[in-house]
């Protein structure tokens, strides 16, 4: 995106050697981006991100889920388990 705009931005800027209006166009395209191509500071964080959790209960419940999550794959894959244990111990 950034590559984009630049581009487009000095193609403004030649053009508006000549004429102005160029110029002003150039402006607008980067006023835009400023406001609107970065993303707006009002889109919320997608769960999973590390945005701090809403309350102690979300954090332990999704402490828990992560836990059952863990002890599961172990009791599947006990051979992966150990060797993931073996490479941990270690480091």
């Amino acid at each position: 995106m950034r590559g984009i705009l630049a581009t487009g931005t000095v193609v403004l800027v030649i053009l508006g050697i000549g004429n102005h209006l160029w110029w002003l166009a150039a402006v607008a395209l980067l006023y835009l981006y400023a406001t609107h191509g970065r993303g707006s500071p009002r889109t919320t964080p997608q769960a999973g991100t590390g945005a701090p959790p809403d309350s102690y209960r979300a954090y332990r419940d999704r402490r828990d889920r992560q836990a059952k999550w863990e002890r599961r794959y172990r009791r599947e894959r006990p051979l992966e388990a150990r060797r993931q244990e073996r490479e941990k111990s270690r480091k």
